[in-house]
């Protein structure tokens, strides 16, 4: 199976260098936000038919907000959402268009093996 994660800041459409792994593996869960300084963020998690190196067919699309405060490492994960209604509301029309064109480019074969569902999630509504 291939996968890819896509960390964003809430409302903007380039990714993150760093993956939800590297934000959040070293950070407490926050128990109260009372005093923190709390950034919001979007993970996307794109799976796929295939090796880890390259898909055949992107098939599940996966996506949580999270906070996090830098400085006192501590955050919340919420649950990974999977319907359709719901990645369409979280995801931004540049976050939509950032993946379709990352998605289409680096796999091209996997972007039209994919479903029609599947590439609806990223148009633009």
């Amino acid at each position: 199976m291939w996968k890819q994660n896509f960390m964003f800041r809430a409302l903007e459409a380039t990714p993150l260098k760093e993956s939800e792994q590297e934000l959040f593996h070293d950070t407490d869960p926050a128990m109260d936000s009372a005093g923190l300084q709390l950034e919001k963020f979007l993970s996307v998690w794109i799976q796929g038919d295939g090796d880890e190196e390259k898909p055949s067919a992107y098939t599940n699309c996966y996506v949580r907000t999270a906070t996090l405060d830098f400085q006192k490492r501590v955050g919340f994960l919420q649950p990974l959402q999977g319907r359709s209604h719901q990645i369409k509301q979280q995801l931004t029309a540049g976050q939509k268009e950032f993946l379709r064109g990352w998605l289409s480019r680096h796999a091209p074969r996997a972007w039209e093996a994919s479903d029609d569902h599947f590439r609806d999630l990223f148009e633009a509504e």
